[in-house]
């Protein structure tokens, strides 16, 4: 074996995947502003509040299921704030269209859970950090589970849903917007 084939073997044997997990967005762009649109409508906000449009590709082939959260580490609250906590999306969806979050719409697929956020209830809150407090830092992320669903429902606290969704994780992907007032 010469050292050309040596070298080209070890790199590819620590590269990795070929196709990397990503989460887009037509909604929610990296370090930009979030709209009005996805601003949640309360606590002296005036926006929307509807989930962003959300798509994915690259996941690893060994999916079960996906689960997305959005979460605020910037939230003057000393463990941050969670807008959206949702779990045990088929391995066969690959986007939620804008709007998903509420509920009521009944968007999310079947056998899909929204758990309870920060704002006590299950299903998309948006941005809405206190005036002046500065730029708030607002990620999505999305996971890739080697679980098909979760062992939780729509009470389970998101620091319960991201301990297993850590247990669980294949791999991950994330877009920052920012948002202040």
């Amino acid at each position: 074996m010469s050292r050309f084939t040596l070298y080209i073997g070890l790199c590819l044997l620590f590269a990795g995947p070929l196709h990397a997990l990503e989460l887009h967005s037509q909604d929610i762009h990296d370090g930009k502003r979030i709209s009005d649109s996805q601003v949640f409508n309360g606590f002296g906000c005036q926006g929307r509040n509807v989930s962003p449009a959300l798509s994915w590709s690259g996941a690893p082939a060994d999916t079960k299921s996906f689960a997305i959260t959005a979460y605020d580490p910037d939230a003057p609250t000393g463990s941050g704030w969670w807008h959206w906590v949702v779990f045990n999306i088929p391995p066969n969806v690959n986007a939620l269209e804008a709007g998903a979050g509420d509920p009521a719409s009944g968007s999310m697929p079947v056998g899909v859970v929204q758990s309870r956020t920060d704002f006590g209830k299950p299903g998309y809150g948006g941005p809405c950090p206190p005036k002046g407090h500065g730029i708030h830092h607002y990620r999505f992320t999305l996971y890739a589970l080697d679980t098909p669903s979760l062992p939780l429902d729509g009470n389970a606290p998101a620091a319960m849903v991201g301990f297993y969704l850590k247990q669980h994780a294949l791999g991950s992907a994330a877009i920052t917007g920012v948002y202040s007032r």
